[in-house]
């Protein structure tokens, strides 16, 4: 299995990017930012050790 790994800041375009291989080669996508914030909505107690890192700052 090839994995292929965006990074960079909010807004740079990871996003747009990424639609643009599921939509040329069929890739998967996942997005740790969706996750986390799913986790969080959810309220489970990893989202709530989640929430408490965002609100103090931290880098997840």
């Amino acid at each position: 299995m090839q994995v292929l790994l965006m990074m960079g800041p909010p807004g740079a375009g990871k996003g747009t990017q990424a639609r643009r291989l599921i939509q040329e080669y069929g890739w998967a996508y996942l997005a740790t930012g969706d996750l986390l914030r799913q986790e969080i909505q959810a309220g489970t107690p990893l989202g709530q050790n989640i929430q408490a890192l965002v609100e103090g700052g931290k880098l997840i």
